[in-house]
């Protein structure tokens, strides 16, 4: 993408004047590089999302940005329902509350070591993963409605996991305001033995070793040690959150013009928040979201397992869950007013500074954990949101390296089994269903996750904390 499409504001700042019909500012936040990697759709996607009625502020674009369905993934955009604000399927995306948890393991990576192989293939046979897998749990109609309601608190209470891991995940494991009703019998059908299933695609359970520590003061509060072992958690709402964002986009396309939304492109279908069709998909999606929660943590049950039967006394504490593809009713101050918006991060992270009362007490005075995926050969990153971030896209961040190709066109340049030797070569052992998923999900069809990083701390987004290296991947 040309940066000359753009005014530059900072090293990491690059701003769109409105023009046409744009409402408000287009801005994304990266450095130049970063920029011209970038394809020319995340400039039409983000300058259309300026559009919509009842924006806020800006559309915004992190520094992983690419292109998407509707919105850019990378995309952040609030909106007040009491100016006409809409919310988007096509702004939240089909994978909702896809997002990422991060797990203490107490271990150092020595003592790991003689345990990888055993670890790898226990953790692969334990955990399903890939397309169309199936999990553990067959969920009658109630327990499903159930589950959708109350999210990780409904894993919880079944003895998946404690209270203290309610704590440490966003909305406490359980997003108010969801509606099992609005979801259809085929999205719950869908979802009906997917529960504790990593799916296909860029998810993923990982063994990370941390190997360099940025801020100590945060890494001692999240109990960060170099040369311990964590285990982070890739995964979302399977088949269910997919299906709702497919029957809602159908919805809002055929709505718009009763609503008097002029769409610049048909895949920003979108409702007014206070309607009908936009209450019931917020009810849905948080549903959605219910469910990514309970599945992350029935993934997270199965993970101690592992641990506990081949290294006995792991613990496998929380140490946060954050989502990615979601829409928030958040309070946020805009030219002195406190207004309440919906945000909507499409492939991106929320990423609240210190002081925030939504997050736990004992972190609340250092700022909320922000995770930062890597793809599958690279690093990932723990980094802490900023107070500056609340005046930066609505404290929120990055959410990982960002596509450099298609999966098409990374299955053309990497074969599976190749990948898989290399990486195992450089004592990173991989676990997969699929090789074709391995070559599609190849390090190099992403960005440079640490350059992606280092441009969301220069633009004060969030601030580096640690940086961890791959030892052990469950591929889905």
């Amino acid at each position: 993408m040309n940066p000359a499409l753009f005014k530059q504001v900072s090293e990491v700042e690059w701003r769109v004047k409105p023009f046409g019909k744009m409402r408000v500012p287009a801005v994304i936040y990266a450095d130049q590089a970063l920029i011209r990697d970038m394809d020319d759709k995340v400039f039409e996607q983000l300058t259309n999302v300026a559009t919509l009625p009842g924006i806020v502020q800006a559309a915004y674009a992190m520094p992983d940005a690419h292109w998407g369905y509707g919105f850019p993934i990378g995309g952040v955009a609030a909106f007040d329902a009491d100016e006409g604000g809409v919310v988007s399927a096509g702004g939240v995306g089909f994978d909702i509350s896809c997002g990422v948890r991060t797990l203490h393991t107490g271990l150092r990576s020595a003592d790991i070591l003689p345990l990888k192989e055993r670890l790898a293939d226990r953790l692969f046979a334990h955990i399903p993963a890939g397309l169309g897998s199936t999990g553990p749990l067959r969920l009658s109609p109630h327990e499903m409605d159930a589950m959708l309601r109350c999210g990780a608190r409904w894993a919880v209470e079944h003895g998946y996991g404690s209270e203290a891991d309610l704590d440490r995940i966003e909305e406490h494991g359980c997003m108010a305001g969801a509606e099992p009703g609005q979801v259809s019998e085929q999205a719950k059908r869908r979802q009906r033995d997917e529960i504790g299933t990593l799916g296909s695609g860029n998810h993923y359970l990982e063994l990370q070793e941390i190997v360099e520590i940025y801020d100590t003061k945060a890494a001692d509060r999240f109990r960060l040690r170099q040369d311990e072992v964590v285990v982070s958690i890739h995964c979302g709402s399977r088949g269910l959150g997919h299906q709702i964002g497919s029957e809602f986009l159908k919805q809002m396309v055929i709505a718009a013009p009763g609503h008097g939304i002029e769409l610049p492109d048909r895949e920003l279908a979108c409702a007014p928040i206070q309607s009908a069709l936009g209450q019931a998909y917020l009810g849905a999606m948080r549903a959605a979201v219910n469910c990514a929660l309970a599945n992350r943590q029935v993934i997270t049950h199965l993970a101690r397992q592992v641990f506990s039967d081949i290294v006995p006394g792991t613990r496998l504490d929380l140490i946060y869950d954050v989502s990615h593809n979601t829409c928030k009713q958040e309070p946020h101050t805009v030219d002195g007013r406190t207004r309440r918006l919906y945000v909507h991060r499409k492939g991106a992270t929320r990423a609240f500074g210190p002081g925030h009362p939504a997050l736990p007490g004992d972190l609340r005075d250092i700022g909320q954990p922000v995770l930062i995926g890597g793809s599958m050969g690279t690093a990932s990153y723990i980094l802490v949101g900023t107070e500056t971030g609340a005046t930066r896209a609505f404290s929120s961040a990055c959410h990982g390296a960002g596509r450099a190709m298609s999966r098409h066109q990374a299955t053309r340049q990497w074969h599976g089994r190749a990948l898989v030797d290399e990486l195992a070569s450089r004592g990173i052992l991989i676990r997969s269903p699929s090789l074709r998923g391995v070559a599609e999900e190849a390090p190099g069809a992403y960005k440079d996750v640490s350059a992606v990083v280092e441009a969301a701390d220069r633009a004060g987004l969030a601030r580096k904390v640690a940086r961890l290296k791959p030892l052990v991947c469950i591929k889905g």
